[in-house]
């Protein structure tokens, strides 16, 4: 069993969560040596469905990608819930679906059900009561050691005093963290921390509103988990990108092997020989 996120926050400070929009990338930040995975619900949109993250994929798009992600990874997987997915008794069993296909955390948000991305103009945000409503019914379902987190995107609407009072609030409600969107400023990150007695995450999402902070900074400002949910992906986007570009103007991609994991390299992955060897020892004649 892999170690739940709760538990490596009390070993690894701040605690870096990577998004995998796929098994086969879970392997490779398993391999890399990190702790901690992340399912984004952007990644889950625009990597398996070819969307655009607008609130148009549903709860089991999301459980079908963490069970793909928990059936050959053991790393602990923070999963993007957006609003929980319907009423009290919907997120009540949001929760439980989470728990069963693998999550060791959740983290649900305070946008209106038909939710934007974080980091885009004219978000809208539910009122502190209906949220701390999410929130409980979350809490019903939830089980010790796994994570769960509120998110809020209250600074873009509210200012940073409001995202205070509404993690807090969020808290007392059963939050175990706090995701705070979108913030702008170091100080920003310092004065939450000051004011919010739980573990507080930092999206470091390229080319959004957060400047790219190095976990050392964060970390000085109180942060204790660093999250970075698409940056594989957009790294691999542009390198496929290039090499369609390459198939279809050159017509070889011979100049682009180097750039290639190699046949070998992707074996090694996954532990592809030990695979072939357990066939040979079934099927080999005594």
């Amino acid at each position: 069993m892999s170690e739940s996120i709760i538990s490596l926050l009390k070993k690894d400070e701040p605690l870096k969560i990577v998004g995998a929009i796929n098994a086969y990338s879970a392997l490779l930040a398993e391999k890399s040596g990190l702790k901690a995975l992340y399912l984004s619900g952007a990644g889950v949109a625009n990597a398996s469905y070819g969307i655009p993250d607008l609130a148009m994929t549903s709860k089991e798009n999301v459980l079908e990608d963490l069970r793909r992600i928990k059936g050959v990874c053991d790393l602990p997987v923070l999963v993007d819930c957006d609003t929980g997915w319907g009423s009290a008794l919907s997120i009540s069993k949001t929760v439980k679906d989470m728990i069963q296909a693998g999550a060791s955390g959740i983290h649900i948000e305070d946008q209106v059900a038909n939710k934007r991305c974080g980091h885009r103009p004219n978000k809208e945000i539910v009122s502190e009561s209906e949220m701390i409503d999410r929130i409980k019914a979350a809490k019903d379902s939830s089980i010790k050691d796994f994570m769960l987190m509120a998110r809020t995107d209250a600074l873009a609407t509210e200012g940073i005093e409001r995202v205070i009072e509404r993690s807090n609030a969020y808290i007392e409600a059963g939050a175990d963290s706090i995701f705070p969107e979108a913030i702008t400023k170091l100080e920003d990150y310092k004065m939450l921390s000051e004011n919010i007695p739980v573990p507080i995450l930092a999206n470091i999402t390229e080319f959004g509103m957060t400047p790219l902070y190095t976990d050392k900074d964060l970390s000085k400002a109180g942060v204790k988990m660093v999250l970075h949910p698409l940056s594989a992906f957009r790294a691999m986007s542009q390198a496929a990108e290039e090499v369609y570009l390459e198939i279809f103007k050159k017509g070889t991609v011979e100049n682009k092997l180097k750039k290639m994991q190699s046949r070998d390299e992707l074996y090694d992955v996954l532990n592809y020989h030990t695979y072939e060897e357990k066939i040979d020892k079934l099927f080999s004649e005594e």
